[in-house]
C-alpha cells in the first residue's frame, strides 16, 4: 500500500528527525543515548547501555519509519515503526538485552519515495521528546475494551493463530504478531502457553524475521519418532516466510517450545506461485508420511514428506468448489466422527475474504482423504460456513490435543476494519476455544462448534430465572457485579411466537439485538446500535443464519466479554461471533415476542472470572 502524505505532515516528521540531536541533547548529556540528524529523512541513534529497552513513542496516524538495528557493523534486526509526530498513543519496546554493554546503532529512514529536505526548526515533536531507555516496560492494561477471558496480546497487533500444538500438559498458542505497533506489520510468531485453555502465560517472541522474510502463518507438530533428526519429541514449526517470494521454512524446539532453532537449509519448499502460504502439517499413519496442506492462490495443494524437509506434491483441491471471491488462506485438514454413527469424515477448513457478509470468514468442506488426495462430498456450488458472524477468521486447530479432541480457535476480527477498531495498546483478541464434531441432518453432514468444556471453569456467581414472554419482559440487572464478562444459558419453548427476541443493552441506549425468526427459520444478531460503530463503514451490521425448522425448543449459549458477543445455538449447531464496542457494559436484557408467546424455561447468567 502506498502512503501519500501532505507536504506539511511530511516536513513535520523530518523536522522530528532533525530535532532529535537538539531536543535530546540535554537528556543525552552523560547518558547512553545519542541521536544525530543525517538529513533527508535519515537519522542515527546510538545506544551504549546495560538497560534492557529502548522505548519508542508511537502515533498510529503517522507513516512508517524503517529502523535498522546494527551491532558490530552488522544488521541484526529491521522493522517499521509509526514514530509519534504530534502525540504519543503508546510506547513499544526494543529489547537490547542480547547486546548489553555493546554499542548499538539504529538507522532511521522515513518510508517515502520523495523525502523533503528541511532546515533545523525550533518546533517540538513527540518522538523527539519521549524516546528513552528503560529497564522496564509497562504492560498493565490501559484499554477499557480489552477482553477479560479471551486471549489478547499484552501489547501490539495480533492476527492469525499459528502453530497450535499440545505437548506434556501444555497448549501452545503461537500467533501473527507485531511487537512494534498496533497495526499490521513486522510479522513475528508471538507465543503463549496454557494448561487449561483459559489462563495464558505470555512468552517472548518465538520466531522472528530473518533474511528470507517475515514470519507468516503456519503450524507445529510433535515429531515423536524423530523423523526430522532433531530429536524424538521435538516440536517442529512449519511456517511461511514472506520476502521477495513466499517460501516454507522450519524451526525446531527441544525445550518444549521455549526456544526455537531455525533449520540451516531453509527454505524446505518453494514455488513459482505468488500466494503460497499457511502450511498445516500432520502425520498420516496410513502412508507413514507427513502431510502438508498449503493455500496457493484459490486452491489448496497437498504435499507429503518422510522427514519434514523433503516434500513431494500429491494433489490439489478447490477448483469450482465453495466460495472464491478472494485468495484462500489458513487451511486445516483433520478427521472427525459423525455423531450417532460409526462413520468418520475428513474436514478441510479454508479462510478467505468472501464470507456471507463481506470480508473474512472460514468455510469448510466435508469429504474423504487417502493420504494423497482430498475428495469433497459436497456439491461444488455448496458453501458451508463455520461461523455466521463478522469476526471469526483464520480458524485452525491444535495438533496432538488430548483424548483425540479437535479444538479450534480463530482470530476475532475482520480485515475490513481490523486496523481501525477503537483500541491502541493492543489490537485483536481470539475467539473462545471450541470443540469440533460432525452431525448429519437431511442427508448432509455439517460441522458443529461447541464451546470447549474448559470454559466452565470460568463460571462464578450465577442467577437462574424462568418466565413467560408475551410482549416484553425486562430483566434490569442480570447479575450482581456485572462488569461486562458473563455467560448466558437459555432454554426456550415456543408457544406460537413468530419472533423470539432479546436485546442486551446499557443505560447509554447501546444494544445488541438477537432474534429467532420462527417463520423464516433464521437467527440474527444486530450490532448496528451496539456502541462505537463509527470507525469503519463496514462495522455496523446485522448477521444471520438459517436454523432447523420445526424446533419448538431452542437452546442458546451467549459468551459476552468487554468487546464481543459469541452465540452458540443448539450445542454448537450454529455459531455467530461479533465484536462490539459499548461505552459501558450491557447490564440489562429485554425479552420480547411478536405474533404469539414463548416460555423461557431457563435463563441462567454466570459472571465469568478474570
Amino acid at each position: 500500500m502506498n502512503v501519500f502524505l501532505p507536504l506539511k505532515k511530511l516536513q513535520t516528521l523530518l523536522i522530528c528527525f532533525t530535532l532529535m540531536t537538539v531536543s535530546l541533547s540535554v537528556q543525552a548529556t552523560g547518558s547512553s543515548l545519542s541521536i544525530r540528524n543525517l538529513g533527508e529523512g535519515y537519522c542515527l541513534v546510538r545506544v551504549n547501555t546495560n538497560q534492557k529497552y529502548l522505548l519508542l513513542p508511537v502515533e498510529d496516524a503517522s507513516p512508517d519509519v524503517r529502523i535498522n538495528m546494527i551491532v558490530n557493523n552488522k544488521e541484526v534486526k529491521n522493522f517499521d515503526v509509526r514514530l509519534a509526530i504530534n502525540k504519543v498513543d503508546y510506547f513499544v519496546p526494543v529489547d537490547l538485552s542480547d547486546y548489553s554493554g555493546q554499542l548499538i546503532s539504529f538507522k532511521f529512514k522515513l518510508n517515502s519515495n520523495d523525502p523533503v529536505r528541511v532546515n533545523l526548526s525550533p518546533d517540538n515533536t513527540a518522538c523527539c521528546k519521549e524516546m528513552k531507555l528503560s529497564d522496564t516496560f509497562d504492560t498493565s492494561n490501559r484499554e477499557k475494551f480489552r477482553p477479560l477471558y479471551h486471549f489478547s496480546p499484552l501489547y501490539g497487533w495480533m492476527n492469525d493463530p499459528n502453530g497450535m500444538v499440545y505437548k506434556d500438559g501444555e497448549y501452545h498458542l503461537f500467533y501473527q504478531y507485531n511487537p512494534y505497533g498496533s497495526k499490521w506489520g513486522n510479522m513475528n510468531w508471538g507465543h503463549a502457553i496454557s494448561k487449561d485453555l483459559v489462563n495464558w502465560e505470555h512468552r517472548p517472541v518465538a520466531i522472528a524475521p530473518d533474511a528470507f522474510g517475515t514470519i507468516f502463518s503456519g503450524s507445529a507438530v510433535v515429531d515423536h519418532n524423530n523423523t526430522a533428526g532433531f530429536g524424538a519429541g521435538a516440536i517442529i514449526a512449519i511456517y511461511t516466510q514472506n520476502g521477495d517470494r513466499q517460501v516454507q521454512s522450519i524451526a525446531y524446539s527441544t525445550d518444549n517450545g521455549r526456544s526455537f532453532t531455525k533449520y540451516e537449509n531453509n527454505p524446505v519448499l518453494v514455488s513459482e506461485a505468488r500466494d503460497f502460504r499457511d502450511p498445516k502439517v500432520f502425520w498420516y499413519e496410513g502412508t507413514k508420511r507427513w502431510i502438508q496442506v498449503l493455500a496457493v492462490g484459490q486452491e489448496m495443494q497437498i504435499f507429503s514428506s518422510p522427514n519434514l524437509k523433503d516434500w513431494t506434491f500429491e494433489s490439489s483441491f478447490g477448483e469450482g468448489y465453495g466460495a472464491h471471491g478472494n485468495v484462500w488462506e489458513c487451511p486445516d485438514l483433520f478427521e472427525l466422527p459423525v455423531e450417532g454413527t460409526n462413520e468418520k469424515k475428513w474436514v478441510l477448513l479454508c479462510s478467505l475474504g468472501d464470507g456471507p457478509f463481506g470480508d473474512s470468514a472460514t468455510q469448510y468442506f466435508v469429504g474423504s482423504f487417502d493420504g494423497k488426495k482430498f475428495v469433497c462430498d459436497n456439491q461444488p456450488e455448496a458453501t458451508k460456513w463455520m461461523d455466521w458472524g463478522k469476526d471469526h477468521y483464520a480458524t485452525v486447530t491444535w495438533s496432538d490435543a488430548p483424548d483425540n479432541r479437535r479444538i479450534a480457535i480463530a482470530w476475532m476480527s475482520n480485515w475490513q476494519y481490523a486496523n481501525d477498531v477503537p483500541t491502541s495498546q493492543y489490537r485483536s483478541p481470539n475467539s473462545v476455544p471450541r470443540d469440533l464434531s460432525l452431525f448429519s441432518i437431511d442427508g448432509g453432514i455439517y460441522l458443529k462448534s461447541a464451546p470447549s468444556p474448559e470454559l466452565l471453569k470460568l463460571r462464578d456467581i450465577s442467577k437462574k430465572r424462568s418466565f413467560k414472554v408475551s410482549g416484553t419482559r425486562t430483566v434490569k440487572e442480570m447479575i450482581p457485579g456485572n462488569e461486562g464478562a458473563y455467560e448466558i444459558e437459555l432454554t426456550i419453548k415456543n408457544q406460537h411466537a413468530d419472533i423470539i427476541g432479546f436485546r442486551l443493552y446499557n443505560d447509554k441506549g447501546e444494544e445488541v439485538d438477537m432474534q429467532y425468526d420462527m417463520k423464516e427459520n433464521k437467527f440474527s444478531m444486530d450490532r448496528r446500535k451496539s456502541g462505537d460503530v463509527s470507525f469503519n463503514e463496514n462495522f455496523p451490521m446485522l448477521t444471520w443464519t438459517a436454523i432447523e425448522s420445526g424446533r419448538n425448543e431452542l437452546k442458546l449459549r451467549l459468551f459476552v466479554d468487554k468487546s464481543s458477543v459469541e452465540a452458540f445455538g443448539d450445542d454448537g449447531r450454529f455459531a455467530m461471533t461479533n465484536q462490539v464496542f459499548p461505552s459501558e457494559p450491557y447490564r440489562h436484557i429485554d425479552f420480547y415476542s411478536k405474533g404469539g408467546a414463548y416460555k423461557v424455561d431457563s435463563f441462567v447468567v454466570y459472571r465469568l472470572k478474570q
